[in-house]
């Protein structure tokens, strides 16, 4: 939730008061550009390579007279080249005498792999050395060359390194961000800003999360690169080339060979971490809004859903529940604490979960507040550069912020969320504003009375000017200018100045604070309920932080760009290895409309994680409240919910592999050009074709289909792909879902909740390709646990024989498979289950079979024969 929340009129009043600042920062650009147009840097001269068993060393010594260009040069340099794995290679160059700050390794663990040899790695690293620009080096994928630096001097300096790689024309580049953007960046002028920033989605602007990873398509085939850093940076595409721009740290690189789109994000994940598993409800359908007035105007929410035979999972309630704002609180009027355990009976009861926010700002008090004294006395509290408390502004007023660093900061907050959990044991937790956002610049609570409440700025009139920005002092004011929107990187966060416990400056370690906030979270969460997956959603991540948390895009606009752009974010987060992600349905600032609204629900049927969220002081848009919207709703909703074996058999292989769940076509065919910058449509897993409608007033859709056969999931109809666009009908409450021939699907009855759902018979949809064959498979366990048993089940079909194997596992699945629709295939009259002919009915629908009737047990391999 951003403090632009409030009021519509603040969005305006913030963008227009940002105009000045934006243009002293592009003045701060200019000059930046300037410089390096004037200063020849030397580059560096390598000497001295000694190798290991899995790589070599070397000492890198500045070319010639330094550079200064922003910074000190750094003149003594040491390049470890190390092949962690056959499809990984780390480069790192780091100052010798190890002054620089490098992320610590139990913030971010990385996986180190076993080592190989370089004759064993699909990668290969060669340097070289220019006589202008000095140390180069290229790492190829067999003969092709996939990053390249000969050419374009290494600058290393104390708060500033400049890494450059060639490119091809027109070059497919994928993820950095996070940044609201087409899927596919402009290869010849994109910045991608990396400083996190509570803020709107605004489009190409750095938002909430910090993700370097990148990947390239090149000759149909993936590879990608990682730079491991936490300070602000710059990744410039332009004139045929990437360009790191770093505040500080290392340049400390990850390359990964692919050769698929999958193979390097599972390579990715296999370094920063996994994503976490999710409990099965996780994949519901949830409600939210900023604005609820009480507990009671939530218990309609609740019931009207209910009314309109819409399901709905998770009850979400924002900031409105708290006593003044404050985290850990209940308003003892309007959201009393009696009355919301009542609420959170009466949803476990019906099988539904409750979901409340937490902010990282804690009201700086002493003396009505005992989370602040308490945290105060363990001194957990990020301080100023004089040893005080570091005090910002956000909704409660003046406010600390948990030091993640400090000794005691974990416990503190363990305590406080146990104190809270005690109260009211809700299903997950939302942990908001954690970039993390304050409303002022500096530590303007200082000299303040404890527990003073200001007004929030955007409500002054005439608005404050800016502070006097101060250059002489660089952690303030670094000598490059990232593209951050703000005037300073202090705007609207923690001081850049502020120290921590371990003695490092904000300046180095901004980009980690909601990752560490998400990391002590997640340790309370499975302390407090051993061996019981936790839910958390987090607006801010960096990488690595999918092993700990769930993600949503922030705050978005009622529009029908921000609906488009809505599922291009979705697939950055495929690759940023937190697959459990998606949108405010409806938009979040803004009125929706009731068309608006109707085409997002039907996308957003379709997110791994749905949810509908709103903001003050706009209509409410439960989608209940339009019958068009609503009809929609339990059209796509019906969709979802018969998917939910799918999805959470795809979600087991992003805990697996890494694996996106929703996923762009490009992933799955990279051979087809034109699919290179295709978001409109999107994949569940690779069987699964989505194509909505993201344009106002229409009633069909313009869908690229590839070559193969293609079955409408309602009537079955098919489609015969050309790697062209076929026009579909869409009217306004219906969204083309096609299954993709060759795929077995699996389904089960919907019903209301996912608990009910999963209590149903299950179903196959069997989409035959061209050759009348076609694969899947199904992944269950109890859906709450860790320590469950599980059980992966293997699909397959061919000459009208399908077959039902026990891949691994001991989990007993208790519904039985009662159900087959048979995509493509006519003529069946009798259906034999191991050697034994069974009773059941059938039905032919468009030249596919539906069979209904059946009773076979998932646990035991069968053959099913078609006859």
């Amino acid at each position: 939730m951003s403090m632009r929340k409030l009021l519509g009129l603040c969005v305006i009043v913030l963008w227009t008061g940002a105009q000045p600042a934006i243009a002293t920062r592009q003045a701060v650009l200019s000059a930046a550009v300037l410089h390096t147009q004037q200063v020849a840097c030397p580059g560096y001269v390598a000497s001295n390579v000694s190798n290991t068993d899995d790589g070599f060393m070397a000492e890198l010594a500045l070319a010639g007279p330094p550079c200064a260009l922003y910074g000190k040069d750094i003149k003594r340099l040491t390049l470890d080249v190390r092949f962690d794995t056959k499809n990984r290679l780390h480069v790192h160059i780091k100052d010798t005498d190890g002054h620089q700050f490098q992320i610590p390794k139990d913030v971010l663990v990385l996986d180190s792999g076993h080592g190989v040899r370089n004759t064993s790695s699909n990668l290969r690293f060669d340097h070289f050395h220019d006589d202008v620009s000095g140390f180069g080096f290229r790492v190829s994928r067999g003969d092709q060359v996939i990053f390249d630096t000969v050419g374009h001097p290494l600058i290393f300096e104390d708060q500033y390194i400049e890494v450059t790689s060639n490119l091809p024309v027109d070059a497919n580049i994928y993820g950095m961000g996070e940044s609201p953007d087409f899927f596919r960046r402009n290869p010849a002028n994109t910045t991608k800003t990396l400083w996190n920033r509570g803020s709107p989605d605004l489009f190409q602007q750095n938002v909430y999360g910090s993700h370097s990873i990148y990947m390239e398509l090149r000759d149909s085939q993936f590879h990608g690169t990682y730079l491991h850093n936490s300070h602000g940076m710059d990744i410039i595409l332009t004139n045929s080339t990437i360009q790191y721009r770093v505040l500080g740290g290392t340049a400390d690189f990850y390359f990964f060979s692919g050769p698929s789109a999958l193979d390097v994000i599972d390579q990715y994940t296999e370094l920063v971490g996994r994503p976490s598993r999710i409990p099965y409800w996780a994949l519901g359908f949830h409600n939210c809004r900023y604005g609820y007035k009480s507990v009671y105007e939530v218990n309609d929410v609740i019931a009207n859903y209910s009314k309109a035979n819409i399901p709905l999972e998770v009850a979400w309630t924002d900031i409105d529940y708290m006593d003044g704002t404050r985290d850990f609180t209940f308003d003892p009027v309007n959201f009393p604490l009696a009355e919301m355990q009542k609420q959170l009976a009466y949803l476990h009861a019906r099988g539904q979960k409750m979901v409340l926010i937490t902010d990282p700002a804690i009201l700086y008090d002493n003396s009505s507040y005992g989370v602040y004294a308490r945290g105060h006395e363990q001194d957990v509290f990020i301080k100023n550069a004089d040893g005080s408390e570091f005090i910002g502004q956000v909704w409660p007023g003046y406010t600390v912020f948990p030091d993640w660093f400090a000794r005691n900061t974990s416990s503190w907050w363990s305590g406080e969320l146990k104190r809270y959990f005690d109260q009211l044991p809700i299903d997950g937790m939302w942990i908001d504003m954690n970039e993390a956002a304050s409303f002022c610049t500096g530590s303007c609570g200082t000299g303040k009375p404890a527990g003073s409440i200001p007004p929030y700025p955007w409500t002054l009139d005439p608005q404050p000017p800016h502070r006097v920005i101060n250059p002489s002092d660089t952690f303030l004011v670094p000598p490059y200018a990232i593209h951050n929107y703000e005037v300073e990187l202090s705007d609207l966060t923690i001081e850049t100045t502020a120290r921590h416990a371990n003695g490092v400056s904000e300046y180095h370690v901004h980009n980690l604070y909601g990752h560490m906030e998400s990391k002590a979270t997640r340790d309370f969460l499975v302390n407090y309920r051993p061996n019981q997956r936790p839910f958390i959603l987090s607006r801010s991540t960096f990488a690595g932080s999918g092993a700990l948390v769930s993600h949503w895009t922030g705050d978005n606009s009622a529009s029908w760009k921000d609906l488009h752009i809505s599922i291009a974010s979705s697939f950055d987060f495929g690759i940023f290895g937190i697959p459990m992600v998606g949108a405010d349905i409806c938009g979040f600032f803004g009125n929706t409309t009731e068309e608006l609204c109707a085409r997002w629900i039907e996308v957003g049927a379709f997110y791994p994680f749905s949810r509908v969220h709103s903001a003050l002081a706009y209509s409410p848009q439960e989608i209940y409240r339009w019958e068009s919207v609503a009809e929609a709703g339990r059209r796509a909703l019906r969709v979802r919910y018969a998917l939910l074996p799918y999805f959470y058999t795809n979600y087991q292989r992003s805990v697996e592999n890494g694996w996106p769940v929703a996923r762009p076509l490009i992933f799955e065919f990279p051979h087809v050009p034109a699919v290179v910058d295709n978001d409109r449509q999107l994949l569940v897993g690779d069987g699964i074709l989505v194509s909505p409608v993201l344009v106002e007033g229409a009633t069909s859709v313009a869908a690229f289909f590839p070559v193969g056969i293609w079955y409408d999931w309602y009537d079955y109809s098919v489609i015969k792909g050309t790697n062209d666009i076929v026009t579909l009908s869409a009217p306004l409450e219906h969204v083309n879902v096609h299954v993709r021939g060759g795929k077995i699907v699996p389904t089960q009855e919907p019903s209301m909740t996912t608990a009910e759902s999963r209590k149903n018979d299950f179903g196959l949809v069997v989409a035959v390709d061209e050759h009348g064959a076609a694969t899947g498979e199904l992944y269950v366990d109890d859906g709450e646990t860790f320590d469950t048993a599980a059980r992966w089940v293997q699909f397959s079909y061919a000459k009208k024989s399908l077959s039902i194997g026990q891949r691994s596992g001991q989990f007993k699945i208790s519904p039985l498979l009662s159900k087959l629709v048979l995509l493509g295939v006519t003529g069946v009259s009798q259906v034999v289950v191991n050697g034994s002919s069974v009773n059941v009915n059938f039905k032919v629908v468009n030249g596919s079979t539906v069979i209904t009737g059946l009773n076979i047990d998932l646990n035991v391999n069968s053959v099913v024969a078609l006859n």
